[in-house]
């Protein structure tokens, strides 16, 4: 029996039989399907826009791509959230050319229109010479066709027709409450400053690197080095067969949403001292366990602290909850090259040592220089690199668990499966022209 698929017409191919699970390698270097794609996943789907905390004050703003269109992420002079079409009226012109900050209106360059922060129109130079059937309230900047938030993430979504928000997240609303949960108030706030970098490598590489915890001992052994030097203890039990010092899951939340559900062995700011947060942390990581146990029950303190997770909204969305809180977004630009922009999420409570331990945790790690994030972009740019050859080679095995009556561990491939299911549906489904 050939374990290898004959036809390499499918884009991926699951069989129960062999208890295998392909996916064709075209689908990473492909042009033709990374419009397809953007037209029958990123234009259908709720995609990440921005946090509320990172518009304070009525006329904040950040200009953001999403999907392919430029946009206004911004709180309008009524303290509202919008996201604004960043496209002239008139002739098209970007209205807003800075990155970030607070204004009063968004002012054409071209020929001088200009927009309040909520979109509608201000001023139009010469608008006396427009005819009679010329109509201005219907010249302000156009808004995203939805926009939704659950719990201060903002998201955006092309289709009308879509599903609300809630109902598109489902499950995966469970693990952003844990997220949230550190927070007294549960209130968590994007600290400033962002990492963007780019990775050549297709953005389906991230969605599998992020939940993929098998590579952690190849591919991460100077991070697991300092750790085990800092005197934290992360060999897995003898004759456990696991791969990790615990046993973490994999888990299926629904619509393509995804996540790794792992006791907590590395520490985190809310979870329990360890050595690598030095002698001077204890007292206060201490007590701000005390807190959440005291505000959660101990049942509930241990769910937030005790375990960690990485947590993947389907298509692009990931967010990290590990040794800090990482918000990660990444976009394709090409079928070989995707931006990815990263922001670090903390409760707005934390006092200045609190937020330094926290943001240490999050460059160590996460950050463009640190311990992880150089080498999984080594490895996903070597994969791209790979993927050069794969008309000969043309198979990604994705089958790692499949052979397994119980649940699949994180270092299993089972949640990897949840997101190429969802994408070949969404891929496979007829799309209507717009009219």
């Amino acid at each position: 029996m050939n374990y290898l698929p004959n036809d390499t017409d499918f884009h991926v191919v699951e069989d129960k039989e062999k208890q295998a699970f392909f996916v064709n390698r075209e689908v990473f270097v492909s042009p033709d399907i990374l419009e397809r794609e953007n037209r029958r996943i990123f234009d259908r789907c709720w995609i990440y826009v921005g946090h509320a905390s990172e518009l304070k004050n009525p006329g904040d703003y950040h200009t953001r791509p999403v999907n392919g269109r430029p946009v206004i992420f911004c709180r309008d002079r009524q303290g509202e959230v919008k996201a604004l079409l960043n496209s002239c009226r008139h002739r098209g012109a970007l209205v807003c050319r800075e990155r970030s900050g607070n204004a009063r209106q968004f002012y054409c360059m071209y020929h001088g229109w200009t927009y309040n922060t909520d979109g509608s129109i201000k001023q139009i130079p010469g608008e006396e010479a427009y005819p009679g059937s010329f109509d201005r309230a219907q010249m302000g900047l156009t808004p995203v066709p939805r926009l939704e938030s659950y719990r201060d993430f903002y998201f955006v979504n092309f289709d009308r027709d879509a599903v609300d928000l809630s109902t598109y997240l489902g499950k995966a609303k469970d693990y952003i409450d844990l997220v949230l949960e550190q927070s007294p108030s549960g209130r968590m706030e994007i600290i400033s400053g962002v990492q963007e970098y780019e990775i050549k490598g297709n953005w389906k590489l991230m969605v599998e690197n992020s939940v993929d915890d098998y590579h952690l001992l190849a591919t991460h052994s100077t991070w697991l080095n300092y750790m085990r030097n800092a005197g934290v203890n992360i060999q897995p039990p003898k004759g456990s067969g696991l791969l990790l010092p615990t046993k973490g899951f994999g888990k299926d939340l629904g619509n393509g949403h995804l996540t790794t559900d792992n006791p907590n062995y590395r520490g985190r700011p809310v979870a329990k001292w360890i050595s690598v947060y030095g002698e001077e942390a204890k007292a206060d990581i201490d007590a701000m366990r005390k807190e959440l146990g005291g505000r959660l029950g101990e049942g509930r303190a241990a769910r937030v602290a005790d375990t960690n997770r990485n947590l993947c909204i389907f298509p692009n969305l990931v967010i990290n909850d590990g040794s800090s809180v990482t918000v990660r977004n990444f976009t394709p630009v090409a079928p070989n090259l995707m931006k990815v922009t990263a922001w670090a999420l903390g409760p707005v409570e934390e006092t200045e040592a609190q937020r330094a331990r926290r943001l240490h945790a999050f460059l160590t790690f996460y950050g463009p220089g640190g311990f992880a994030t150089p080498d999984d972009v080594a490895a996903l740019e070597l994969a791209q690199q790979g993927y050069a050859a794969w008309r000969e080679v043309p198979w990604t095995d994705l089958s790692r668990g499949m052979g397994s009556s119980q649940e699949q561990l994180a270092t299993d491939e089972g949640h990897l499966r949840v997101f190429w299911r969802k994408w070949n549906e969404l891929m496979e489904t007829k799309v209507e022209p717009r009219p």
